[in-house]
């Protein structure tokens, strides 16, 4: 670890906002078990724009009845493997992502995550250098939630 860099403090679950694609407090779980971080999202096409590939993708808020369509540059198409051991291939797009007051580019893939509580999963590269994890609270990085000690969600 760098000398003297005090990292800021990241609970177990934080509000995700990712500017470019028009998304904002997005309940996400860090999780430094996982590689890439990982976005709910239905892919409804590839194409490609000046050259550059793209993927046009839905995000749903069931909640809220939204769906908001996306489109981001699509950097890859990877094996990912999940925590059940299963391999899917997923589109990994980069973007900014927002933690509180960082940002920074982030790699995430885009895959089904209907069954999972947290639309958005926030792993380990994302958090490299940047942040440091207390397991033992939420919200450490959202304002605009009182952060929680403990582990329940």
């Amino acid at each position: 670890m760098a000398k003297n860099k005090v990292l800021p403090v990241v609970g177990w679950r934080e509000l995700v906002h990712l500017p470019e694609l028009g998304l904002s407090g997005i309940p996400a779980k860090i999780d430094t078990g996982a590689r890439t971080s990982s976005l709910h999202a239905t892919v409804i096409e590839e194409f490609e724009r000046d050259g550059q590939k793209y993927v046009r993708f839905a995000v749903d808020f069931p909640q809220q009845k939204v769906r908001q369509i996306c489109e981001a540059v699509h950097v890859d198409i990877r094996g990912i493997t999940s925590s059940n051991g299963g391999t899917q291939y997923r589109y990994v797009i980069k973007t900014p992502m927002r933690i509180g007051d960082a940002e920074f580019r982030a790699e995430i893939s885009l895959a089904n995550r209907s069954d999972m509580k947290f639309p958005m999963l926030v792993g380990r590269s994302s958090l490299r250098r940047r942040f440091v994890v207390d397991s033992g609270y939420s919200w450490l990085q959202t304002p605009e939630l009182e952060t929680k000690k403990g582990h329940k969600p």
